[in-house]
Protein backbone atom coordinates (compact mmCIF):
# COMPACT_ATOMS: atom_id res chain seq x y z
CA UNK A 1 0.00 0.00 0.00
CA UNK A 2 1.10 3.39 -0.83
CA UNK A 3 1.70 6.44 1.67
CA UNK A 4 -1.06 8.68 2.19
CA UNK A 5 -1.48 11.81 0.74
CA UNK A 6 -2.08 14.46 3.16
CA UNK A 7 -4.08 17.66 3.47
CA UNK A 8 -4.07 19.96 6.34
CA UNK A 9 -5.18 23.24 7.95
CA UNK A 10 -5.45 24.90 11.56
CA UNK A 11 -8.44 23.03 11.91
CA UNK A 12 -8.67 19.26 10.01
CA UNK A 13 -6.36 17.03 8.36
CA UNK A 14 -6.98 14.52 5.85
CA UNK A 15 -5.42 11.34 4.53
CA UNK A 16 -6.48 9.93 0.81
CA UNK A 17 -4.92 6.16 -0.21
CA UNK A 18 -4.67 6.32 -4.20
CA UNK A 19 -4.34 2.45 -4.37
CA UNK A 20 -6.75 1.35 -2.22
CA UNK A 21 -9.77 2.46 -4.42
CA UNK A 22 -8.86 6.49 -3.95
CA UNK A 23 -10.19 6.23 -0.54
CA UNK A 24 -10.45 9.12 1.97
CA UNK A 25 -9.17 6.88 4.87
CA UNK A 26 -8.58 9.63 7.40
CA UNK A 27 -10.71 12.61 8.51
CA UNK A 28 -9.53 14.36 11.68
CA UNK A 29 -10.94 17.49 13.49
CA UNK A 30 -8.38 18.33 16.23
CA UNK A 31 -6.97 15.12 15.99
CA UNK A 32 -10.21 13.42 16.69
CA UNK A 33 -11.24 11.15 14.19
CA UNK A 34 -14.54 12.21 12.02
CA UNK A 35 -14.39 8.32 10.32
CA UNK A 36 -14.04 5.24 11.21
CA UNK A 37 -11.28 3.09 9.59
CA UNK A 38 -10.80 -1.10 9.64
CA UNK A 39 -6.95 -1.15 9.44
CA UNK A 40 -6.72 -5.00 8.21
CA UNK A 41 -8.83 -4.13 5.57
CA UNK A 42 -6.94 -1.46 4.53
CA UNK A 43 -4.20 -3.34 4.43
CA UNK A 44 -5.00 -6.66 2.85
CA UNK A 45 -6.06 -5.74 -0.76
CA UNK A 46 -8.08 -9.26 -1.04
CA UNK A 47 -10.55 -7.27 1.23
CA UNK A 48 -13.09 -4.52 0.45
CA UNK A 49 -11.83 -1.59 3.00
CA UNK A 50 -14.44 -1.43 5.44
CA UNK A 51 -14.24 2.42 6.72
CA UNK A 52 -13.02 6.14 5.36
CA UNK A 53 -15.12 6.81 2.16
CA UNK A 54 -15.00 4.81 -0.53
CA UNK A 55 -16.13 5.54 -4.03
CA UNK A 56 -19.54 3.30 -5.27
CA UNK A 57 -19.06 3.43 -9.27
CA UNK A 58 -20.44 2.69 -11.82
CA UNK A 59 -23.48 1.46 -9.59
CA UNK A 60 -23.99 2.00 -6.12
CA UNK A 61 -25.74 -0.79 -3.91
CA UNK A 62 -26.21 -4.31 -5.47
CA UNK A 63 -27.85 -5.41 -8.77
CA UNK A 64 -30.06 -8.09 -8.98
CA UNK A 65 -28.26 -11.13 -9.67
CA UNK A 66 -25.42 -9.22 -9.86
CA UNK A 67 -26.23 -8.63 -13.86
CA UNK A 68 -27.39 -5.79 -15.42
CA UNK A 69 -28.75 -4.58 -19.00
CA UNK A 70 -29.45 -1.32 -20.34
CA UNK A 71 -30.69 -1.59 -24.43
CA UNK A 72 -28.47 -3.93 -26.04
CA UNK A 73 -25.74 -4.02 -23.24
CA UNK A 74 -25.39 -6.39 -20.48
CA UNK A 75 -22.80 -7.47 -17.82
CA UNK A 76 -22.17 -8.78 -14.53
CA UNK A 77 -20.84 -6.65 -11.41
CA UNK A 78 -20.68 -7.01 -7.92
CA UNK A 79 -21.92 -4.74 -5.19
CA UNK A 80 -20.75 -1.35 -5.60
CA UNK A 81 -18.45 -1.91 -8.10
CA UNK A 82 -15.19 -1.28 -9.85
CA UNK A 83 -13.78 2.18 -8.43
CA UNK A 84 -13.28 1.35 -4.72
CA UNK A 85 -11.07 -1.28 -5.69
CA UNK A 86 -9.00 -0.17 -8.47
CA UNK A 87 -5.47 2.05 -7.98
CA UNK A 88 -5.75 5.49 -8.69
CA UNK A 89 -3.13 7.53 -10.23
CA UNK A 90 -2.34 10.58 -8.67
CA UNK A 91 -2.79 13.27 -11.37
CA UNK A 92 -1.64 16.44 -9.01
CA UNK A 93 -0.67 16.89 -5.52
CA UNK A 94 -0.39 20.15 -3.28
CA UNK A 95 -0.79 21.37 -0.16
CA UNK A 96 -3.92 23.11 -1.17
CA UNK A 97 -5.62 19.97 -2.98
CA UNK A 98 -5.06 16.52 -4.24
CA UNK A 99 -6.46 15.39 -7.54
CA UNK A 100 -6.90 11.17 -8.71
CA UNK A 101 -7.49 9.81 -11.72
CA UNK A 102 -8.77 6.19 -13.13
CA UNK A 103 -9.18 5.33 -16.68
CA UNK A 104 -11.03 2.50 -17.36
CA UNK A 105 -10.05 0.71 -20.44
CA UNK A 106 -13.90 -0.98 -21.16
CA UNK A 107 -14.51 -4.92 -20.42
CA UNK A 108 -17.07 -6.63 -22.60
CA UNK A 109 -17.88 -8.87 -20.12
CA UNK A 110 -18.39 -6.17 -17.23
CA UNK A 111 -18.32 -2.90 -17.94
CA UNK A 112 -18.02 -1.95 -21.95
CA UNK A 113 -17.56 1.42 -22.04
CA UNK A 114 -13.78 2.78 -21.83
CA UNK A 115 -14.11 5.98 -19.49
CA UNK A 116 -12.45 8.41 -17.33
CA UNK A 117 -12.90 9.55 -13.68
CA UNK A 118 -11.22 12.01 -11.67
CA UNK A 119 -11.37 13.23 -8.11
CA UNK A 120 -10.09 16.44 -6.79
CA UNK A 121 -9.96 16.68 -2.67
CA UNK A 122 -10.03 20.11 -1.30
CA UNK A 123 -10.16 21.01 2.68
CA UNK A 124 -11.08 24.60 3.69
CA UNK A 125 -11.56 24.99 7.17
CA UNK A 126 -13.36 21.71 8.66
CA UNK A 127 -15.05 20.60 5.62
CA UNK A 128 -13.86 18.06 2.67
CA UNK A 129 -15.03 18.97 -0.83
CA UNK A 130 -14.78 15.88 -3.25
CA UNK A 131 -15.56 17.32 -6.99
CA UNK A 132 -15.82 14.03 -8.77
CA UNK A 133 -15.61 14.35 -13.03
CA UNK A 134 -16.78 11.57 -15.13
CA UNK A 135 -16.27 11.31 -18.84
CA UNK A 136 -17.24 8.52 -21.27
CA UNK A 137 -14.25 7.71 -23.96
CA UNK A 138 -16.64 4.70 -26.03
CA UNK A 139 -18.50 5.61 -28.99
CA UNK A 140 -22.21 4.36 -27.32
CA UNK A 141 -23.64 6.33 -24.45
CA UNK A 142 -23.05 5.07 -21.32
CA UNK A 143 -25.49 5.01 -18.43
CA UNK A 144 -24.05 5.11 -14.82
CA UNK A 145 -24.39 5.61 -11.28
CA UNK A 146 -21.91 7.68 -8.41
CA UNK A 147 -22.19 6.80 -4.32
CA UNK A 148 -20.46 7.82 -2.01
CA UNK A 149 -20.16 5.55 1.44
CA UNK A 150 -18.75 7.39 4.59
CA UNK A 151 -18.07 5.32 7.23
CA UNK A 152 -18.80 7.91 10.61
CA UNK A 153 -17.08 7.24 13.75
CA UNK A 154 -19.66 6.60 16.69
CA UNK A 155 -18.93 4.63 19.40
CA UNK A 156 -21.44 1.67 19.52
CA UNK A 157 -22.83 2.47 22.93
CA UNK A 158 -23.86 6.25 21.55
CA UNK A 159 -25.89 5.27 18.47
CA UNK A 160 -29.02 5.69 20.77
CA UNK A 161 -28.20 9.56 21.02
CA UNK A 162 -27.40 10.21 17.37
CA UNK A 163 -30.33 11.39 14.84
CA UNK A 164 -29.76 11.17 10.75
CA UNK A 165 -32.10 14.17 10.37
CA UNK A 166 -34.63 13.57 7.62
CA UNK A 167 -37.78 14.07 6.55
CA UNK A 168 -37.99 10.96 4.72
CA UNK A 169 -41.23 8.57 6.01
CA UNK A 170 -40.73 6.15 4.46
CA UNK A 171 -37.84 3.98 3.30
CA UNK A 172 -37.04 0.14 1.45
CA UNK A 173 -35.07 -1.86 4.27
CA UNK A 174 -32.55 -3.97 2.84
CA UNK A 175 -31.62 -6.12 5.88
CA UNK A 176 -35.99 -7.12 5.51
CA UNK A 177 -36.53 -6.66 1.96
CA UNK A 178 -39.28 -4.98 2.13
CA UNK A 179 -40.78 -1.22 2.31
CA UNK A 180 -41.77 0.48 5.77
CA UNK A 181 -42.81 3.42 6.95
CA UNK A 182 -40.31 5.38 9.32
CA UNK A 183 -40.29 8.09 11.94
CA UNK A 184 -37.39 10.46 13.65
CA UNK A 185 -35.44 9.39 15.05
CA UNK A 186 -34.33 6.36 13.14
CA UNK A 187 -33.30 3.47 15.48
CA UNK A 188 -29.84 3.16 15.09
CA UNK A 189 -29.37 0.76 17.76
CA UNK A 190 -31.09 -2.50 15.98
CA UNK A 191 -29.19 -5.81 14.47
CA UNK A 192 -28.73 -4.34 11.25
CA UNK A 193 -29.88 -1.16 9.36
CA UNK A 194 -29.68 -1.04 6.04
CA UNK A 195 -32.72 1.80 5.33
CA UNK A 196 -32.56 3.19 1.79
CA UNK A 197 -34.34 6.71 2.27
CA UNK A 198 -37.21 7.02 0.18
CA UNK A 199 -38.85 10.34 0.17
CA UNK A 200 -35.62 12.14 2.09
CA UNK A 201 -36.60 14.74 -1.16
CA UNK A 202 -32.53 16.36 -1.18
CA UNK A 203 -29.10 16.33 -1.80
CA UNK A 204 -28.07 17.03 1.67
CA UNK A 205 -28.52 15.36 4.95
CA UNK A 206 -27.16 16.05 8.21
CA UNK A 207 -25.45 13.60 11.00
CA UNK A 208 -25.61 14.65 14.56
CA UNK A 209 -24.06 13.01 16.99
CA UNK A 210 -22.59 12.98 20.60
CA UNK A 211 -20.27 16.28 20.37
CA UNK A 212 -20.47 16.54 16.51
CA UNK A 213 -22.43 17.43 14.12
CA UNK A 214 -22.01 16.48 10.08
CA UNK A 215 -23.48 18.11 7.51
CA UNK A 216 -23.32 16.41 4.06
CA UNK A 217 -24.15 18.39 1.08
CA UNK A 218 -24.26 17.46 -2.75
CA UNK A 219 -25.07 18.37 -6.23
CA UNK A 220 -28.04 17.75 -7.46
CA UNK A 221 -27.63 14.46 -8.73
CA UNK A 222 -27.58 12.90 -4.98
CA UNK A 223 -30.97 12.25 -4.25
CA UNK A 224 -31.25 8.86 -2.62
CA UNK A 225 -29.59 8.03 1.27
CA UNK A 226 -28.88 5.08 2.53
CA UNK A 227 -28.36 4.56 6.66
CA UNK A 228 -26.50 1.81 7.42
CA UNK A 229 -24.99 0.32 10.61
CA UNK A 230 -24.28 -2.84 12.45
CA UNK A 231 -24.49 -3.67 16.24
CA UNK A 232 -21.10 -3.93 18.19
CA UNK A 233 -19.41 -2.02 15.43
CA UNK A 234 -18.46 1.77 16.04
CA UNK A 235 -19.82 3.29 12.78
CA UNK A 236 -23.02 4.62 11.39
CA UNK A 237 -22.66 5.19 7.33
CA UNK A 238 -24.86 7.86 5.56
CA UNK A 239 -24.54 7.65 2.37
CA UNK A 240 -25.56 9.65 -0.64
CA UNK A 241 -25.97 8.02 -4.19
CA UNK A 242 -27.31 9.56 -7.41
CA UNK A 243 -29.67 6.41 -7.59
CA UNK A 244 -30.74 3.42 -5.87
CA UNK A 245 -29.18 -0.26 -6.51
CA UNK A 246 -30.25 -2.00 -9.13
CA UNK A 247 -30.72 1.14 -11.40
CA UNK A 248 -29.16 0.06 -13.78
CA UNK A 249 -31.79 -2.24 -14.92
CA UNK A 250 -34.74 -0.16 -13.93
CA UNK A 251 -33.87 3.17 -15.45
CA UNK A 252 -33.93 4.93 -12.21
CA UNK A 253 -32.03 8.10 -12.09
CA UNK A 254 -29.31 6.72 -13.95
CA UNK A 255 -27.30 9.74 -15.76
CA UNK A 256 -26.55 8.70 -19.52
CA UNK A 257 -23.07 10.53 -20.90
CA UNK A 258 -23.16 11.03 -24.73
CA UNK A 259 -19.81 9.54 -26.16
CA UNK A 260 -16.83 12.25 -25.41
CA UNK A 261 -19.44 13.72 -22.95
CA UNK A 262 -17.99 14.49 -18.76
CA UNK A 263 -20.29 15.18 -16.11
CA UNK A 264 -19.16 16.71 -12.82
CA UNK A 265 -20.65 15.92 -9.52
CA UNK A 266 -19.39 17.43 -6.11
CA UNK A 267 -20.11 16.10 -2.44
CA UNK A 268 -18.61 18.43 1.03
CA UNK A 269 -18.41 16.38 4.21
CA UNK A 270 -18.81 19.44 6.65
CA UNK A 271 -17.73 18.44 10.72
CA UNK A 272 -18.21 20.85 13.40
Amino acid sequence: MSEPLRLRNDAAEVEIVADRGGLVSRFAIAGAPVLFLDDATLRDRTKNVRGGVPVLFPTPGKLAGDAWRCGDASGALPQHWFARNEAWRVAKASAEATELALAWPGDPARWPWPCELAIRFALSGRTLRMDHRVTNNATTAMPFGLGFHPYFAIADGDKARARVVTTATRAFDNATKRDVAITAPIDLTAKEVDLHLLDHGNASCTFELPGRTIALRGSPEFTHWVVWTLAGKDFVCVEPWTCPGNALNTGDRVITLEPGASRALWLEIEAS
